[in-house]
C-alpha cells in the first residue's frame, strides 16, 4: 500500500495497545461525549462540584482525566510515553494547568515547563516539549501588548517579565537541543506570542530548529503571515519553526468579534480553512531548507495529503523535519497507522493536578461535542474494532 492509500480505517493497528476492558471504557466515554445533553450535564456538573469543594477528582480521574491526560505528574506519564514509544509514537509532555493569574504562579508554571524540556532532554520517545505563553503571563498585559498600546511603569515590569520567562525556557531548551512549541491562542493575545517567538527563533534556530511558533489557519490572514516569516527567516538567516493547527478557539474569537464589532479574524467556512492549511503545507514542503514542519491534525484528509505529497516529492515518511502531531486519546486511527508507516508522530500528552487540568477537559469535551462529526467517527471505529475482536 503507497502513502496516500493509507488505510485509516485498520482499527486493528489503531487500538492494538488497548485491552478489551480499555476498549469497552473508551466506547462508553465517547458514547457520552457524543451525547450533547449529557456531555453538557457532565461538564456543568464536575464545575459546580469542584467550585464547592466536593470530592469528585477520583471520579474525574478515573474517567475523562484517564483518557486524554498522561497524569498529575511527569513521572506518572511515564506508561503513557513507553506505551506510545512501542508502537513509534512520541510524547509531547504538555503541562495543562491554566487560568492563574499571580506572578508566583507564573514562575511555577515556568519551572515545571523547564522540568518537561529537562525530562524530554536525550528521550527520543518525547521529541517535542511545549508551553503556552498565557501559562506565564497575565492575558491583560499580553492584550495590550498585542494591541501595541502605550503600557505604564506597571505595565511595561510585566511585560518585561514575561519576556524574561519566555527568554528562560527557550535558553534552556537551546542549551539541552529539545526542541520546543510555543502553543497559539487568542487573535487579540497572539501578536505579542508572534513576536516573542520570532525573537526566539531569532536568537536560537540558527543552526536547528529549536523553537516552533503555531499558525491557526482558520484565520484567514495565517498563510500570509507563514509567507512573510518564511522569507523573514530566510533573509535573516535562521530556520523557522512552524506546527500548523486548524484553530481551537473558534466560537469565542466569532462571538467577541460580533460584540466588539470588528471583521472576524476566522475564515467563513470550514473549507476555506481546509484549503488554507493544505496550502500551507505545501510551500512548508517546498522550502525544507528553511522551515521544520509539523501538521498537528485530526482530519484524515489533511494527513492523507501531506503524505502524498511527500511521495510525490520524493521525501522519504522519515524526514527529520516532519511531523505528524494528535492529541492523546483522540484520532488513534491516524497517529497509529501513520506510525506504523514509518511517519513521524507524536501526541500531546496533557498532564497536571486533576482540579487544575478540569479547564482543558471541559474544552476537550465541547469541542469533541461540537466538532462536526469527530466524536461520531471515533464511536464507529471504536464500534468497529469491538465487533472485529467479538466483543460487540
Amino acid at each position: 500500500m503507497s502513502e496516500f492509500e493509507l488505510d485509516f480505517q485498520d482499527t486493528a493497528t489503531a487500538f492494538a495497545d488497548k485491552s478489551d476492558a480499555e476498549l469497552r471504557e473508551k466506547y462508553r466515554l465517547f458514547k457520552m461525549l457524543n451525547s450533547p445533553l449529557l456531555n453538557s450535564i457532565g461538564t456543568r456538573a464536575a464545575t459546580f462540584a469542584l467550585a464547592l469543594g466536593l470530592p469528585v477528582e477520583g471520579l474525574v480521574k478515573n474517567t475523562i482525566f484517564e483518557q486524554f491526560c498522561g497524569g498529575e505528574t511527569i513521572e506518572e506519564c511515564e506508561p503513557t510515553i513507553a506505551r506510545l514509544a512501542n508502537s513509534g509514537i512520541g510524547t509531547i509532555l504538555d503541562y495543562s494547568v491554566e487560568g492563574k493569574s499571580s506572578e508566583d504562579d507564573f514562575e511555577r508554571t515556568r519551572d515545571e515547563i523547564i522540568r518537561t524540556i529537562r525530562r524530554a532532554k536525550d528521550d527520543p520517545r518525547i521529541p517535542f516539549a511545549v508551553f503556552k505563553v498565557s501559562g506565564v503571563a497575565p492575558l491583560g498585559t499580553l492584550e495590550r501588548m498585542s494591541a501595541k498600546k502605550k503600557l505604564d511603569a506597571k505595565s511595561q515590569a510585566k511585560c518585561e517579565r514575561i519576556h524574561t520567562r519566555v527568554a528562560e525556557i527557550c535558553e534552556f531548551a537551546y542549551s539541552v537541543r529539545q526542541p520546543v512549541f510555543i502553543d497559539a491562542e487568542e487573535s487579540w493575545i497572539q501578536d505579542a506570542i508572534d513576536r516573542l517567538a520570532t525573537e526566539m527563533m531569532q536568537r536560537f534556530n540558527r543552526q536547528e530548529p529549536i523553537i516552533y511558533n503555531t499558525l491557526q489557519m482558520y484565520r484567514v490572514d495565517r498563510l500570509q503571515y507563514l509567507l512573510e516569516t518564511r522569507i523573514r527567516a530566510g533573509s535573516e538567516g535562521y530556520i523557522l519553526g512552524v506546527k500548523l493547527v486548524r484553530g481551537a478557539y473558534m466560537e469565542k474569537e466569532r462571538e467577541r468579534a460580533l460584540e466588539i464589532g470588528y471583521p472576524s479574524p476566522i475564515q467563513r467556512e470550514k473549507a476555506e480553512t481546509d484549503s488554507d492549511f493544505d496550502a500551507a503545507v505545501d510551500y512548508c514542503l517546498g522550502h525544507l531548507d528553511r522551515v521544520s514542519m509539523v501538521a498537528g491534525t485530526h482530519n484524515e484528509n489533511s494527513c492523507r495529503h501531506l503524505a502524498s505529497k511527500m511521495k510525490e516529492r520524493n521525501i522519504t515518511a522519515s524526514h527529520p523535519r516532519i511531523f505528524f502531531s494528535q492529541l492523546y486519546g483522540m484520532s488513534d486511527n491516524l497517529s497509529y497507522v501513520l506510525a506504523k508507516n514509518g511517519y513521524n508522530v507524536s501526541k500531546y500528552v496533557p498532564y497536571g493536578p486533576v482540579a487544575d487540568a478540569i479547564p482543558y477537559l471541559i474544552r476537550r469535551a465541547r469541542e469533541n461535542s461540537s466538532a462536526a462529526g469527530n466524536v461520531s467517527r471515533e464511536l464507529e471505529l471504536i464500534a468497529k474494532e469491538l465487533k472485529r475482536r467479538k466483543l460487540a
